[in-house]
């Protein structure tokens, strides 16, 4: 049934009946008899409770990602990395645009073609999307399989263990979620480059992460990366968001341990996956879900253009990956799980749109009633 918006915090209302079904497997899976503390339509609205964001309109909740309308479609561009700016000229093609000109940016973008941009901006290393543009990853893919578990079952006879490698949101809110039920949760960060959400956003981060245990590993030194693989090989779950060649170049190889580790589950978190040209793509929450077709669908519904919640395909994710993680330690034999982000909001919308397409549709229509952009013609 459609939910009243006015009893909805930001960022939640579409999609939070998906995220409650993801939760109530999660819980049958590990056995948890006691409801989970937060609902989906909470975990879905986190960031934008914590910080006091607006729902988002064609600029997103954070203000890192921005809709335009290109010549013949829409793209999303998210900006919000320190160095995203110093890419525009070339993306562009016009050295001389003035970075910090949104005027200008817009202005330049709407005479090219949203495709060519895109497939520009993702070479530059951007994180886009286009309105139109179909996930190049599903949502969850098994490329490895691992052998068999002997012993006590994790969750069932023994609390699991844990490994964090992931920043940001959604690998965290994964090992959260897998906490929550039980799970020993491990979180790794390197001393250099610890996760940014730590000083980015501190709210965020103590909620993600403050009942997990703490460590610091130089992967850069040998020491340090033996001192992983010793706790890896004792662990049940890993949790990472690297890019495909990153932990290979530290002498890190996920499909490896997967194949030797009895039982691992190597959960990989992506923004479109880990095969071809889409394997380097970067992609974040905001563009993220409208790569999956979120925005289009509000597009459709309301001709208005908005992003649909706050970086909505990162906890999106979050929730599956602890879900798919848990399916996987049950059935006591190793994997390598990959999820795309992209192929998440994709999933997400499907499955809603076969459970109740007339409820998000109606979902949709209220979201942009109150929250949407203006209707404007794409293009």
């Amino acid at each position: 049934m459609p939910r009243n918006p006015a009893s909805l915090p930001p960022a939640s209302l579409p999609l939070a009946g998906w995220a409650d079904r993801q939760l109530c497997d999660l819980a049958r899976l590990i056995g948890r008899t006691t409801p989970w503390p937060d609902t989906g339509e909470r975990l879905l609205g986190l960031r934008a409770r914590l910080n006091g964001f607006r729902v988002p309109g064609a600029v997103s909740a954070g203000g890192g990602c921005r809709l335009l309308p290109t010549r013949d479609g829409w793209i999303a561009l998210n900006l919000a990395r320190p160095d995203d700016r110093a890419m525009l000229p070339a993306l562009i093609g016009d050295a001389n645009l003035a970075v910090d000109d949104e005027t200008a940016l817009r202005h330049a973008v709407r005479s090219m073609d949203w495709r060519e941009l895109l497939d520009q901006g993702r070479l530059l290393g951007l994180a886009m999307a286009g309105l139109d543009e179909t996930p190049a990853s599903p949502a969850v893919a098994r490329p490895v399989t691992g052998t068999a578990r002997h012993g006590e079952r994790p969750f069932r006879d023994r609390a699991p263990v844990v490994v964090d490698l992931s920043a940001l949101w959604a690998g965290p809110l994964a090992g959260h979620l897998l906490g929550l039920g039980g799970a020993r949760v491990v979180k790794v960060e390197s001393p250099s480059r610890p996760d940014s959400l730590r000083s980015g956003d501190p709210a965020l981060f103590a909620a993600l992460n403050r009942a997990k245990e703490q460590t610091a590993i130089d992967l850069r030194a040998a020491e340090g990366r033996a001192a992983l693989i010793e706790l890896v090989r004792h662990a049940d779950v890993v949790i990472e968001a690297a890019r495909p060649r990153a932990l290979l170049q530290l002498g890190i190889d996920a499909d490896a341990l997967v194949r030797t580790v009895p039982g691992l589950v190597w959960v990989t978190i992506t923004g479109h996956g880990i095969t071809g040209e889409a394997g380097n793509w970067v992609g974040f929450g905001d563009d993220a879900g409208v790569a999956g077709g979120l925005s289009a669908a509000l597009y459709r519904e309301t001709g208005r253009i908005g992003f649909v919640g706050d970086a909505i395909a990162d906890p999106l994710t979050g929730i599956m990956a602890a879900r798919e993680a848990a399916q996987q330690l049950g059935e006591g034999t190793g994997a390598r799980i990959v999820l795309s982000m992209s192929g998440v909001a994709a999933r997400a919308l499907a499955d809603s749109r076969t459970e109740d397409s007339a409820g998000l549709a109606a979902d949709l229509r209220d979201w942009a009633a109150r929250h949407g952009q203006p209707i404007v013609p794409a293009g």
